[in-house]
């Protein structure tokens, strides 16, 4: 199965990503990670056939335009604009499926709004990343200055598509072929080359994270059946026992972990479409 591009108007914002061609299916819509892109789903899609599945580009990333000056890239605000793009397609009930910071909006929005997602498959994230509270002072003024000082810097220009692959490849501990399907849909042909297109406030520093006090109630707090996909071993900033422990907050939870990396779900695509195919099926 190929996806197809599509855009949406979506309070104002430019929202594109890529689609199954067929309709009829189950509904899922698919959420990719920090500063990757709808391609993420690109490899998991064609083990997925039978899915009406919409990968979207979130705010920011791949084709979608930016957040306007002024307005943050926050929770709330990712959460709203899912919705958002769930009331364009008409759909009134459906599945998430959400990777790393996708798989934490996901989580997210499943408890803001039950009564929208059916199901939750939550691949390498549950609920977000933590903040310590003793590190709230701190973590507000990075965000502050770092924000005030990003209108003077320059974007990086790349000659041609090799550096960024590579880059991505070092980065996210990706193949050549992974790498190059972000890429492909992560950079902009600029004057001597190309440049990233994702928005660079999306680099600057979190200002505000939730405690682990407050993902608890909001994991806890999520109604549907919830596929939760881990790769082993675990990020640092993600680590065991925590990521496991949080699998024990929700209602109807399950887990399925698998060796591999970050991006599992691109570079194992067959085996996580089984586990997918399963759940929804179950």
């Amino acid at each position: 199965m190929t996806l197809q591009p599509f855009t949406l108007e979506v309070q104002g914002v430019h929202a594109a990503g890529l689609r199954a061609p067929q309709r009829g299916g189950m509904r899922v819509l698919a959420l990719h990670g920090w500063l990757d892109n709808a391609a993420s789903f690109v490899p998991l899609a064609a083990q997925l056939p039978a899915l009406d599945l919409v990968a979207l580009d979130l705010p920011g990333h791949g084709h979608s335009t930016h957040l306007p000056p002024g307005t943050q890239y926050n929770t709330p605000g990712a959460i709203c604009h899912v919705l958002d793009v769930a009331d364009a397609l008409g759909w009134d009930r459906f599945t998430l499926l959400g990777h790393s910071m996708g798989a934490g909006i996901a989580s997210l929005t499943a408890a803001a709004a039950p009564e929208r997602v059916e199901r939750l498959v939550a691949i390498e994230a549950l609920g977000g990343l933590r903040g310590p509270e003793d590190e709230t002072a701190q973590r507000l003024r990075d965000h502050v200055r770092a924000a005030r000082a990003l209108p003077g810097r320059n974007l990086r220009v790349f000659a041609d598509l090799a550096a960024p692959i590579r880059a991505r490849m070092m980065a996210n501990q990706l193949s050549e072929p992974c790498a190059r399907l972000l890429v492909e849909r992560g950079v902009k042909p600029v004057e001597g080359g190309y440049s990233w297109c994702s928005d660079p406030r999306l680099m600057l520093p979190t200002a505000l994270r939730l405690s682990e006090a407050q993902i608890d109630n909001l994991l806890a707090a999520i109604e549907c059946p919830t596929q939760v996909i881990y790769a082993t071993p675990a990020q640092s900033y993600y680590p065991e026992p925590l990521r496991s422990q949080r699998i024990g907050l929700l209602r109807d939870g399950r887990l399925s972990v698998f060796p591999g990396t970050h991006h599992l779900h691109m570079e194992h695509p067959q085996v996580v479409a089984e586990v997918i195919t399963g759940f929804l099926a179950g």
